[in-house]
C-alpha cells in the first residue's frame, strides 16, 4: 500500500500472472493522485484481483468497499490481504462473481457507489465497455460519481461518460470518468 492508514504494507498476490495482473505501485499512485481525495462512502472494485485498488481507497479514507472477483487464487489472496489488514466485512465485502452478474445483483439490491474501480483483464477490456456502462448506470445515482478504468492503451475499455482525466503509463491507460 502506498499511503494512508495501510501505507507501507505489502499485499499477497497469486503466483504467476496468467489470470491476475496486480496494479503496479506506480500506476496505483497515479490513480489516487489523479483522484485527489478519496472521501467517499461506497467503493466498488470490479475485477478486484488482490484488492489493491479497493484497499488503497479504504486506506485513503473511503468508508466501505465491495470487491468483485471470480478467480479462486485471486480470491484467496484478496481475503488474506483483507484479513492481514484487520478489515472486517462491514468495511470490506468480498463477492465471488463475474463482474456483469455482480452488477445485476447490486442493482436488484438498490446499491449505489460513489467510486467504481475497474481493472479488467487487458485481453477482454475493449469488448466490455457497452455492457459495463449499461450495468453500472443505475448504480451511479449519486451526483458526481467517478469511474476509474485501468486498461491497455492498445485496446482500452471505453465508457460513454465524460472523461475527467486520462494518463498513460507505459502500456497502461488510466481514465477517470465523471458520471453526471
Amino acid at each position: 500500500m502506498i499511503a494512508g492508514r495501510f501505507g507501507g504494507r505489502r499485499l499477497q498476490a497469486p503466483k504467476g500472472r496468467a489470470v491476475t495482473r496486480p496494479t503496479s505501485d506506480r500506476v496505483r499512485e497515479a490513480i489516487f493522485s489523479m483522484l485527489g481525495g478519496v472521501q467517499v462512502e461506497h467503493v466498488l472494485d470490479l475485477f478486484a484481483g488482490t484488492g489493491a485498488l479497493g484497499i488503497e481507497a479504504l486506506s485513503r479514507g473511503a468508508k466501505r468497499a465491495v470487491f468483485v472477483e471470480r478467480d479462486g487464487a485471486a480470491l484467496t489472496a484478496l481475503r488474506a490481504n483483507l484479513e492481514s489488514l484487520g478489515l472486517q466485512e462491514s468495511e470490506a465485502e468480498v463477492r465471488r462473481a463475474e463482474a456483469l452478474g455482480a452488477l445485476r445483483s447490486a442493482r436488484k439490491h438498490s446499491e449505489t457507489y460513489d467510486l467504481v474501480l475497474i481493472d479488467p483483464p487487458y485481453r477482454r477490456a475493449s469488448d466490455l465497455g457497452s455492457e459495463l456502462a449499461l450495468a453500472l448506470e443505475p448504480l451511479l445515482e449519486r451526483r458526481q460519481a467517478r469511474v476509474v478504468v485501468e486498461s491497455d492503451r492498445r485496446a482500452p475499455l471505453q465508457l460513454p461518460w465524460e472523461i475527467e482525466k486520462e494518463r498513460r503509463y507505459g502500456d497502461t491507460t488510466i481514465t477517470i470518468h465523471r458520471h453526471r
